[in-house]
């Protein structure tokens, strides 16, 4: 039986208290009991700051139960009033009736408030997001406050003053507290009544949604792309997208990002490429006009099959990265022109699939991303053996064989760390436990290891300096627009403009130097979780002598790197037939559940000459990969050119045949000529 965790506890006596708080205040408002109405206004508004802290989700909750915060504080000056209405003189009614009046009308600016925002947000909502463009004609500007756009705080803020008003002079027995926090309240909601107003003016409002769309068409002509990158997805699948950026940018021509969700814009890198979003369909298909020729495509997604009905664009299918899971043969890729792969181990893959992916479709251009790998130069030349430990997450399938971390991934590490030469880096699929909690429960349980096993290794760590903080900094300055916290998607497209000559060789000169301080910073004896969105997976595999992983695409790209690797095999298969079955396996220590080969695969790794895997590897890197020559990068662009110029002769084809169909200009006739009489 799974017993609560420590937040959903804490949420729910936080929720008993304010419904506790709320009973209180209507007894005492009843009674009526000056104290208790007092403590237990009090309580409820405690509650409110703590909910808000530390269980935004049951806010949620209470929200869709009609329970929102407008109620809530709406119930808690209503029985302040009863509670002052029902103490003392019974003529109470009429000294007390100014102060309803004034509540009443504090609640009636809110409702105007709110709905004013929502126009001020309608207006700022632009059909195009852009991001590495100048944007600047469309009369963008700064985003109201925060607080203006956020009801309920904005009603906790405002209405605080009157709230106090209230309970002192329940206190006191002086209204003029009352109505002097009945003031307050009522002129903060006039001023941002005002600030949003002046919003809605003709001069200051962001262009209409025709103007937007003028301008993104007179701006597509003006860039004139050629090639492209799609990408539809959920919030934590933008890494997907991000490992074809430098490749993207390293294209002979003017690349282009095309998105679908708003808030993708951020979550996607920062390269020099510029950036567009377009959520809706109909914008979508004004590419149709555009000099675009190629998309390629790293995912598949519910909306790929929106942009594929643009026939003037051809689209190739990339994957964001290449496996023997049944995923990396997925027949919905048959509707690409081309499908572009490593080696000719993907080629293969697709004949034996048979989902009717032809063979002459099928074109293989490297991993271009694996340049940055660095080859194996020798064992480890130091105290430690590093060991990097990249499982992959679980699947939709709910096959036990697609990730190690449930069955295998405790035995694994536990193994690893029982070695005193070893140094681990763990570094868990962004997806783990998204679909079966037993993985996300795994993944903790491993965590917990590591930071046992580092509490008990103890050594000198670096001194202290500034080095890691000084490339932090100038990396993220250059990565990293300047956006406020409160900034909305108009203020960043104004802010995260054009970018300036050279930023892209510069963003790659500070990944480097941070990188160098970033290991640097660490103990070389300390094991280490990697969960940050740097360093990336291929700045482990340099550090790394050995991986540890399920089959997934980074066993693939880790053997463009030459080095020992183990594959976990919590199928159930015999090896024999798990190796067949998954063939990039085969070069592969293949380890099972109980972890029980590690020691002879780490006395491999540290004494090469009893590494019996190495000529494997090296065909094996051949077959998944490629050739070393030319670059990856070079058939990556080549494969763009071909299809971009098939592309370009298809558009010609169709226009010429279409020309006979399209009408001609009417041209008046002379009568004389016409054979008419004047």
């Amino acid at each position: 039986m799974r017993l609560p965790s420590r937040r959903t506890t804490v949420g729910g006596l936080a929720a008993a208290v304010l419904a506790a708080a709320f009973a209180a205040q209507t007894v005492a408002a009843l009674r009526p009991h000056v104290p208790l109405l007092l403590a237990a206004t009090a309580a409820s508004l405690a509650m409110e700051g703590v909910l808000y802290r530390w269980q935004p989700g049951l806010l949620s909750l209470f929200a869709t139960s009609h329970a929102d915060l407008t109620l809530r504080h709406v119930l808690r000056d209503l029985l302040l009033v009863v509670g002052l209405l029902r103490i003392g003189e019974q003529d109470r009614e009429t000294a007390y009736a100014p102060l309803v009046a004034g509540l009443l009308v504090f609640y009636g600016l809110h409702c105007a408030l709110q709905a004013v925002s929502v126009l001020v947000r309608r207006t700022r909502t632009l059909p195009v997001v852009t991001r590495n463009i100048d944007a600047s004609a469309l009369r963008l500007s700064p985003a109201p406050p925060s607080l203006l756009r956020r009801s309920g705080h904005r009603l906790t803020a405002y209405g605080l003053p009157s709230t106090a008003g209230l309970l002192a002079t329940a206190a006191t027995g002086d209204p003029r507290c009352a109505a002097f926090g009945v003031a307050v309240s009522v002129g903060l909601t006039l001023k941002g009544l005002y600030g949003l107003l002046v919003r809605l003016l003709p001069s200051r409002r962001p262009a209409g949604e025709q103007e937007v769309l003028d301008w993104f068409d007179a701006w597509l002509a003006r860039y004139r792309p050629t090639v492209g990158l799609y990408f539809s997805g959920g919030t934590s699948s933008a890494y997907q997208a991000n490992m074809w950026l430098e490749p993207l940018a390293k294209l002979d021509g003017r690349p282009l990002i095309v998105l679908r969700e708003r808030f993708m814009v951020q979550k996607i890198a920062a390269p020099d490429v510029p950036i567009v979003c377009l959520p809706k369909v109909s914008t979508l298909l004004r590419l149709e006009q555009s000099t675009l020729q190629v998309l390629i495509h790293p995912s598949n997604s519910g909306k790929t099959s929106q942009v594929l009905r643009i026939p003037t664009v051809k689209h190739a299918f990339v994957n964001h990265g290449e496996s023997d899971k049944l995923s990396s043969c997925n027949p919905y890729v048959k509707a690409y022109d081309e499908v572009w792969v490593a080696g000719p181990a993907a080629r293969e893959r697709y004949a034996q699939a048979e989902v009717g992916v032809e063979d002459k479709d099928v074109v293989e251009i490297g991993r271009p991303q694996l340049d940055a790998v660095r080859p194996y130069a020798g064992p480890p030349t130091g105290k430690y053996t590093t060991v990097l430990y990249a499982p992959t997450w679980e699947g939709w399938d709910g096959n036990p064989g697609n990730t190690s971390v449930i069955e295998a991934g405790g035995n694994l590490v536990r193994a690893l760390l029982a070695d005193p030469g070893v140094r681990l880096l763990y570094k868990p699929h962004p997806l783990t436990g998204s679909v079966d909690p037993r993985a996300g429960a795994a993944d903790l349980r491993i965590r917990e290891l590591v930071r046992v096993a580092n509490r008990e290794r103890a050594g000198r760590r670096p001194s202290e300096d500034s080095e890691l903080a000084l490339r932090t900094r100038e990396l993220d300055r250059l990565t990293t627009a300047a956006c406020r916290a409160g900034a909305d998607q108009a203020e960043r497209m104004l802010v995260q403009s054009a970018p300036e000559p050279g930023r892209a060789e510069a963003v790659a000169r500070a990944t480097a130097a941070w990188e160098k301080a970033y290991w640097s910073s660490l103990p070389a004896w300390e094991h280490q979780i990697v969960t940050a969105a740097r360093p990336e997976l291929y700045s482990c595999f340099n550090r790394a002598d050995l991986l540890v992983s399920d089959v997934s695409s980074v066993v693939s790209d880790f053997l463009a790197s030459g080095k020992p690797y183990a594959v976990a095999n919590t199928s159930g298969l015999a090896e024999d037939t798990f190796r067949m079955t998954f063939p990039t396996a085969g070069a592969a220590t293949v380890l099972t559940p109980d972890a029980a080969g590690v020691p002879k695969l780490l006395d491999a790794v540290r004494h090469p000459e009893r590494d019996e895997l190495a000529g494997a590897r090296a065909k094996l890197k051949r077959h998944l990969l490629g050739p070393d020559e030319p670059a990856a990068q070079a058939r990556f662009d080549d494969a763009v050119q071909a299809l971009g110029s098939a592309a370009r002769e298809h558009r010609a084809r169709m226009a010429e045949r279409l020309a006979p169909e399209i009408p001609g200009p009417r041209h008046e006739t002379a009568p004389e000529a016409a054979g008419m009489p004047e």
